[in-house]
């Protein structure tokens, strides 16, 4: 029996009454208490039942467990990518974080080397998304994955759709990987692992590369590499191409072209003819995403992004994410032969 059935009463308050979407969140997690009484979540537990057979009884002891996380619901609601450029740079561009990469790629370039050969995505590239996501293992989150996923997908409604589907995913690649769904952790947002693989990308494109018959992106760093790099040769990462050039300006006409699209959209010949000069010479069919970056003192910093940069936005949907990624690979590729 339902103790309680939150989101009718909810419903039931007169419109000037009403929360914003945050304050909903809130209010659901203060009061939801042991989540596995709502509907929704027997909603879930039904699904999961008669979708990919599940035993209902051993859901019903996993959701007993389960915690609405207030916490959670706070992070989610101000994430770093909010942050202009100068200030986001300053947060993954560090000498430690550096030699950290450089460290990773000595103590793993076999595994570096053969991810290159067999995917097509540098070396510098996937150890800087590892080194951006988790510092090389470092700070992987320490949330269960299950409370991170419940929270956000029975207590965050704007966002709700999305973190169901990947509870969803985390209870089968549980189910598949032969792991306790109640031991994982991971990020706030219910990402695992050192290359912080939500539940759906693990299934999708985590990759067993020492054949050992397990997929270990916590523990297995030749598993981690070639994961990420396979990861990037599904979004058709494109072998040998530049990623993103700096571009100078005459004029302030280029302006009507920035847009929050990040798909490379001009052609080489059109940045010409906005009076937009490239760092280096493209070649003339490419297509690039022309993005401002703001910068503390000197004004806006402009950017020619070709296709491999918005490869990389599909591991996060953000340029900035993207920006401080390509600029780390730089900075770990260039200290690289020089790190004590």
């Amino acid at each position: 029996m339902h103790k309680y059935n939150l989101i009718s009463r909810l419903r039931s308050i007169p419109c000037a009454l009403r929360l914003s979407p945050f304050a909903l969140c809130l209010l659901l997690a203060s009061c939801t208490g042991n989540i596995k009484d709502t509907d929704s979540v027997h909603t879930f537990i039904e699904q999961m039942v008669t979708k990919h057979q599940f035993d209902e009884a051993e859901l019903d002891d996993l959701f007993e467990t389960v915690e609405i996380k207030p916490d959670i619901l706070k992070r989610i609601s101000s994430p770093s990518e909010g942050l202009p450029w100068y200030k986001y740079r300053k947060i993954f561009l560090t000498e430690a974080r550096i030699d950290a990469g450089v460290q990773f790629w000595r103590d793993n370039a076999p595994a570096l080397a053969a991810a290159e050969k067999q995917y097509g995505v540098p070396a510098e590239i996937i150890v800087a998304i590892i080194g951006v996501e988790t510092l090389f293992g470092k700070n992987t989150g320490n949330h269960r994955v299950i409370d991170a996923l419940s929270t956000l997908g029975f207590a965050y409604p704007p966002r709700s759709k999305f973190f169901l589907g990947e509870l969803e995913s985390f209870l089968l690649l549980c189910r598949d990987e032969h792991i306790n769904p109640a031991d994982p952790v991971g990020s706030y947002a219910g990402a695992m692992g050192l290359p912080q693989f939500m539940p759906s990308s693990f299934r999708a494109y985590a990759v067993d590369f020492d054949n050992d018959n397990r997929r270990d992106i916590w523990h297995d760093n030749s598993d981690v590499i070639a994961s990420v790099a396979n990861y990037f040769a599904k979004h058709h990462w494109q072998t040998g191409q530049a990623i993103a050039v700096p571009v100078t300006a005459k004029y302030k006409n280029y302006e009507p072209v920035l847009n929050n699209n990040l798909k490379p959209d001009l052609r080489v010949a059109e940045l010409e003819s906005l009076n937009l000069i490239t760092s280096r010479q493209l070649p003339l069919d490419s297509k690039v995403k022309l993005l401002s970056f703001e910068q503390q003192e000197q004004g806006k910093e402009l950017w020619a992004a070709l296709d491999n940069f918005y490869v990389i936005t599909r591991y996060n949907h953000s340029p900035l994410y993207a920006m401080a990624v390509y600029q780390l690979s730089l900075s770990i590729l260039n200290k690289k032969g020089s790190f004590p």
